[in-house]
């Protein structure tokens, strides 16, 4: 019966696909959680643990629903920053409860910890992760998979990784994190793009020896088909409420340094990530005003402030493919143009960076290839280490050559 089941879901997502925009994008890609068949039998007679969110789906379905259906025995959900659902903006602490949907409880790891206690999956025999990441170190999800691994490894709960593409795997770049900044929006030394999927990153986690103690976990990850780090992935659902579209999610990575600063990246706005400003930077051309949006911007930066600044939704998905880099030029003009520059920075910034080093350069005036050049010895040891846990045909070089995983 399952079978049928796993047939007519499997008929069911290719009448969803075809009424998706921008099919040509993802459309030939199979993702982990779509291949029931390969780890639905690993579940059969356990109790099983779900770490997932809104971008959980499977055929248009939620991956919890769908299991459900197939008589999986799920016992509890647990759910990363802005919730199971989705619906809770960044840094706002999320609480335990139960899925009005499923009845099942919600065990959340963005509120009072972030790391699963014991008590939490007692329960537990195996463990599924399914979330849509973004490939940048300070989106959380990955610190959220790191804890999920150490609480699995500590307690003998094996763990499979539902992999996904990541939509900023075909770069490597940004400073490398020195783990004197560690925190939750950088908990591993790697560059602030790293290009590798959840499943690829997992194993260098256990691999490199960074979980507490060194503890390893027991991994099965379920590859996507039809995918390498070339591949042009365009997300069908937003993975956060500040990051709405593709546009965002490709200038999410130069534009979250200014989370660490007076600049408003557009939080309070129908364009977050896209735009920034401030009242005191010179009047370009372009403004915003930020206003109060529950769910994903309650009570955003400069609230109500005319902010002069630059739209950036003009920039088109070939100027980021050619790029494969951060851009920099952006958060150097804001300094240099912001009048009192002993209040531009915050404390979070340091943290973003990974580093103190960026905070300095920009301060003493290098230039944005200065600054890449100083992250080169790191960003290319990374590289080398990084091969080794590649699922994937790797993104082409420079010059045309390709590397990792044949």
């Amino acid at each position: 019966m399952r079978l049928i089941a796993i047939f007519f879901l499997s008929i069911f997502s290719s009448c969803i696909l075809s009424d998706e925009s921008n099919q040509d994008s993802y459309a030939n890609i199979i993702l982990g959680n779509e291949q029931l068949n390969l780890y639905t039998t690993l579940l059969d007679g356990k109790k099983v643990g779900i770490v997932a969110n809104h971008t959980s789906l499977i055929y248009g379905k939620h991956l919890v629903d769908s299991l459900l259906s197939l008589q999986i025995n799920i016992v509890k959900i647990f759910s990363p920053e802005h919730g199971f659902r989705g619906e809770i903006e960044a840094g706002e602490l999320v609480g335990n409860q139960i899925d009005t949907q499923t009845n099942l409880p919600v065990i959340s790891l963005y509120g009072n910890r972030k790391k699963p206690a014991n008590s939490d999956i007692k329960e537990v025999d195996i463990m599924l992760f399914d979330m849509q990441d973004v490939g940048v170190r300070f989106y959380t999800y990955i610190s959220t998979m790191h804890y999920v691994m150490e609480a699995c490894a500590e307690n003998g709960i094996p763990l499979i990784i539902l992999d996904r593409p990541n939509p900023n795997g075909w770069y490597v770049d940004g400073p490398v994190l020195d783990t004197n900044f560690r925190s939750f929006v950088g908990m591993h030394p790697v560059p602030l793009v790293h290009g590798m999927t959840i499943g690829e990153f997992a194993q260098m986690i256990n691999g490199e020896g960074w979980l507490e103690n060194k503890v390893k976990c027991d991994l099965t990850i379920i590859k996507c088909e039809n995918y390498s780090h070339d591949t042009k992935y365009i997300l069908p659902v937003k993975p956060s409420p500040n990051l709405p579209n593709q546009t965002s999610i490709y200038l999410y990575p130069s534009l979250g340094f200014f989370e660490g600063t007076v600049i408003s990246i557009g939080r309070g706005t129908d364009f977050p990530f896209q735009i920034f400003g401030n009242p005191e930077l010179p009047f370009s051309g372009y403004s915003f005003t930020p206003e109060s949006r529950p769910g994903a911007s309650a009570n955003p930066p400069l609230l109500g402030e005319i902010c002069n600044g630059y739209d950036l939704r003009d920039y088109s998905y070939d100027y980021f493919y050619s790029l494969k880099s951060i851009n920099l030029e952006w958060l150097i003009y804001a300094y240099k143009s912001y009048p009192n520059k002993d209040e531009f920075f915050n404390s979070y910034f340091n943290l973003l960076a990974g580093n103190s080093t960026l905070k300095e350069q920009i301060i003493k005036g290098l230039d944005a290839d200065s600054i890449r050049n100083s992250w080169t010895q790191e960003i290319n040891s990374f590289i080398n280490c990084r091969k080794k846990y590649l699922l994937y045909k790797d993104f082409k070089t420079e010059n045309g050559t390709e590397r990792g995983v044949e």
